[in-house]
């Protein structure tokens, strides 16, 4: 039996709004507006309300220094698209960045806007 249902990803960020509009595009999902203005946290979610990515601002945000150790990754999002070479020039216009070492074929190593790694996963 199940403890709890529905898990969060909660990113830091230095941008809240910038990043929920980069990761509701690639999604399809909904920025939810935040009854009280605030723009230190926002979630995103899927029309059916069954997950949930939030952003949060940090103070003094560092982004990870992938695939270096310096500053690590610490958690990544991978995210699965039937054609990788549409999936790619799709998240590049949203303003993602390919990084220069990719580890694998069958999936594609980018950056969010705030330097967060993550991968398209070809399904």
């Amino acid at each position: 039996m199940a403890i709890a249902r529905f898990p969060s990803f909660v990113i830091d960020c230095p941008d809240p709004v910038a990043l929920a509009r980069f990761y509701g595009a690639l999604l399809g999902w909904d920025v939810q507006d935040q009854a009280d203005g605030d723009d230190h946290w926002l979630d995103l979610r899927p029309a059916d309300g069954s997950n949930c990515i939030s952003f949060q601002r940090a103070q003094d945000y560092r982004a990870p220094d992938w695939p270096g150790q310096d500053n690590p990754q610490q958690m990544h999002l991978d995210v699965m698209v039937e054609d990788l070479d549409a999936g790619e020039k799709a998240v590049l216009e949203l303003g993602a960045t390919k990084t220069e070492y990719q580890p694998g074929e069958s999936f594609r190593v980018f950056l969010d806007p705030a330097g967060h790694p993550f991968c398209l996963c070809r399904s």
